[in-house]
């Protein structure tokens, strides 16, 4: 009697761990982009605190800078201060479409700001838009 496998039996093995190891990639990718976009809300809540914070002491928040609108642009009003460090979006870092900041066209400058950051997970970007540090944000698309 001869011991060992058919050709099928092994072919019947390699496709159950080619689909067993298919289901987890997919699953592992999920994971990844709902990791990244809780760094990206973890990100945007730092942000609002250094920002109160900087409304405190200022009585204004930072001006934009209207070239690229980044957050990196920030980093000469709150480092070290207010943050050891301008956050950079865990996929695209300081390039398109990273966080952006900015301030709305109203009539007092420095009065208010909109930070806007894009998800993975969902279909829509958030944003973030506060008045003063003392009112609500006001996050539409995405919690604070």
């Amino acid at each position: 009697m001869r011991r060992g496998f058919t050709l099928i039996e092994l072919l019947v093995v390699i496709a159950i761990i080619g689909v067993l190891s298919s289901v987890v990639l997919a699953s592992l990718n999920t994971a990844r982009l709902k990791a990244r976009d809780a760094v990206r809300k973890s990100d945007m809540r730092t942000m609002q605190i250094a920002l109160a914070r900087y409304y405190l002491d200022n009585q204004t928040y930072p001006p934009e800078n209207n070239a690229t609108y980044y957050l990196s642009a920030l980093s000469s009003y709150l480092v070290p201060t207010y943050l050891p460090a301008i956050p950079s979006d865990p996929l695209h870092g300081n390039t398109s479409p990273g966080y952006r900041y900015g301030t709305p066209g109203n009539n007092v400058p420095g009065a208010s700001y909109t930070m806007l950051v894009n998800y993975e997970t969902d279909s829509v970007s958030g944003f973030c838009e506060v008045d003063s540090p003392e009112g609500d944000p006001h996050w539409s698309f995405a919690d604070c």
